[in-house]
């Protein structure tokens, strides 16, 4: 049928303007590792390659007589061009616009703000961190021309822009396109001429792509036969001893989208009732989808070296760090990838690999403490979660965690450090929860504890308030907030030396105590004697029912709690201004001005402010006023 012009005329199309500002970025912030691009497009040919071979099960016809996946580079020194192509899946009109004009991915604008805030040095490692994908063509090349046609169709697509703000769509002339799949044709910039070498491209794909599960071959002239740089044999086929750590890296930076060193590798291949292979990486940097919302892994599965998803929830969310695929002949072809989620055999297989990378971090904790430092430093948080969700692993997961707390210094102390210098009759490990860890050093909670020599956690993620009300104990020992109920200190001893506090309250302080009930019965529940201050004058905890100070904060600014408990405030008996408070009886309004102060003191030493700045600061200046001998 022949295609009339009006059919064939250009639609032109403005980018998404994060696109638009993206490409922008990218060609004069982050130019410095302009090689990244090559593995992008292959990465994208070889899982279009996949994509074939998946519906394929389903529509054979789709392969027509053409069944082996292949990607072709075809360098041109002389007009400075270079075309990477694939006879994979193809794109129809739609499809195009949708992968080559839009955002595919949440993590891109995430992507541009590291940019920003990096613009000086760290270009080159975001780059390849990011994994940018088909926009880093446009680092090399000042126009791209894609020409596709979707398998089993007999339209084929042109998309071509300079990655200025806008790209056009036509209707392809037959002859022009690939019989099948997708071909990206690269005007290469004056400064990325060597791109269009044969030298300069077997380097990259050899560095970076050698094992893209795809052959990748060259032709450097039309008629000329192509040579084959890579075979497409799959990485994880072969034994562990024929892999050398190189490879393993150039793996991982092709399955991950990121440019750095993995932390650990875990290759293995399962036995018995289920067979399947698996290879996982550790990354050597948080990727930078790590803390997305919806927390989806980013494990493969393949089926007989057959791309099937990466939706499947290979691993638990609280490993959704962790990179790499499973391979396994045990499922068969045809199965949905709606009823994978459901399959009991995939389950089996979640468990093992779940539980063989918790084992390989166990081992590199106790082989490497420095590495496993920096892997709980990018991790740990995450991981963390795994104490709140899975129950089955939850005693393995808090041997692995690791803290920071009053007896850690500049480093981490795990759970058995700490159960191991407990004191003598101590039933609780005790925390201390926030967000700013030099805050809760300075917390007056701590006064007592750090007095007696007892160790408190300082916890600083927010899935530290979750788990420590749901992990019942560690070997024996119960986790308690200091900010929630009595500290009980009492029966733990002070230093030698150190005075003990007064032991009976005197007239002067119980008529104090109860003026204080009074005048702030609408702020807290109670006001009460302290055993867990020595150096500030008052504190605010938790009752000891509910949550504790920092899981109500929280709560409140999630909306998932309307207002919070009254709390206790607690006083310090031997402070000077208690002392003076509890002394002074004949200025009322002087009283009730201080012993409200006190309460705002309290709030902000909690990381609060007070309830009502303006009357705070009236407050303040009437006791400055009054302190100074003015009217």
């Amino acid at each position: 049928m022949t295609t009339s012009t009006e059919e064939r005329a250009a639609e032109n199309h403005v980018f998404e303007a994060d696109v638009a500002r993206l490409l922008h970025m990218m060609v004069h912030s982050v130019y410095s590792d302009k090689d990244v691009f090559l593995r992008e497009l292959i990465s994208n040919a070889a899982d279009a390659c996949e994509k074939l071979r998946y519906e394929a099960i389903a529509a054979p016809e789709l392969l027509a007589g053409d069944p082996s996946s292949r990607i072709l580079l075809s360098p041109d020194e002389e007009n400075s061009r270079l075309v990477v192509e694939d006879n994979g899946i193809g794109m129809s009109r739609d499809e195009m616009i949708e992968a080559l004009g839009t955002i595919a991915r949440s993590g891109t604008r995430a992507f541009m703000e590291r940019i920003e805030a990096n613009k000086a040095g760290e270009g080159a490692q975001l780059i390849g961190q990011f994994g940018v994908g088909f926009y880093s063509s446009f680092m090399v090349a000042d126009r791209v021309d894609v020409v596709s046609r979707r398998a089993g169709s007999g339209e084929a697509w042109l998309w071509s822009s300079d990655g200025k703000g806008s790209y056009s769509v036509a209707q392809a002339q037959p002859a022009d396109a690939p019989a099948r799949g997708t071909r990206v044709i690269l005007h290469l910039m004056e400064d990325a001429k060597t791109y269009a070498s044969r030298w300069t491209l077997e380097r990259i794909v050899k560095e970076q792509s050698g094992h893209v599960p795809v052959p990748i071959s060259i032709i450097e002239k039309a008629g000329a036969e192509p040579a084959e740089l890579t075979d497409g044999t799959a990485l994880w086929t072969k034994p562990k001893g024929d892999i050398t750590a190189e490879q393993y890296k150039d793996f991982y930076r092709g399955v991950s989208g990121q440019y750095d060193d993995p932390a650990l590798t875990v290759h293995f291949r399962a036995e018995g009732r289920h067979e399947y292979v698996a290879l996982a990486f550790v990354p050597g940097s948080p990727p930078f989808d790590m803390l997305d919302p919806d927390r989806k892994g980013r494990m493969k599965l393949y089926v007989k070296r057959v791309f099937i998803t990466d939706d499947a929830e290979l691993l638990p969310r609280y490993l959704r760090f962790v990179r790499g695929l499973v391979d396994t002949a045990d499922l068969p072809l045809n199965l949905s990838r709606e009823m994978i989620q459901d399959s009991p055999i995939l389950a089996a297989i979640r468990k093992g690999v779940t539980g063989r990378i918790i084992k390989e971090i166990e081992k590199l904790a106790e082989s490497d403490a420095v590495a496993f430092a920096k892997l709980w430093g990018n991790f740990g948080g995450v991981l963390k979660e795994g104490i709140y969700e899975d129950f089955e692993r939850r005693t393995q997961l808090l041997a692995l965690a690791r803290f920071r707390s009053t007896a850690s210094g500049e480093g981490h102390r795990s759970l058995a450090d700490y159960v191991r210098d407990a004191k003598e009759g101590q039933d609780a490990i005790y925390f201390l929860a926030g967000t700013n860890l030099e805050q809760l050093k300075a917390s007056p909670q701590l006064e007592g504890f750090r007095a007696r020599g007892i160790e408190v956690l300082l916890l600083t993620d927010p899935i530290d308030s979750f788990w420590t009300m749901n992990a019942p104990d560690f070997e024996g020992k119960t986790f308690k907030s200091i900010t929630q109920g009595a500290a009980d200190l009492t029966k733990f001893a002070r230093p030698e030396g150190d005075a003990a506090p007064t032991e009976t309250a005197t007239a002067e302080l119980d008529a104090f105590l109860a003026f204080a009930r009074e005048k702030l019965a609408d702020d807290v529940s109670d006001v009460r004697l302290s055993d867990r201050l020595t150096e500030s004058a008052a504190c605010l905890v938790a009752s000891e029912q509910g949550y504790d100070r920092e899981m109500e904060r929280m709560l409140q600014g999630a909306g998932r709690l309307q207002s919070a408990a009254k709390p206790v405030l607690e006083i310090n008996r031997d402070h000077p201004t208690v002392k003076a408070l509890a002394a002074e009886t004949t200025d009322g309004a002087l009283r009730e001005d201080a012993t409200r102060l006190l309460l705002d003191q309290a709030r902000v030493l909690d990381g609060d402010k007070p309830t009502d700045p303006r009357a705070f600061a009236d407050r303040l200046s009437r006791l400055l006023r009054s302190s100074l001998g003015a009217a």
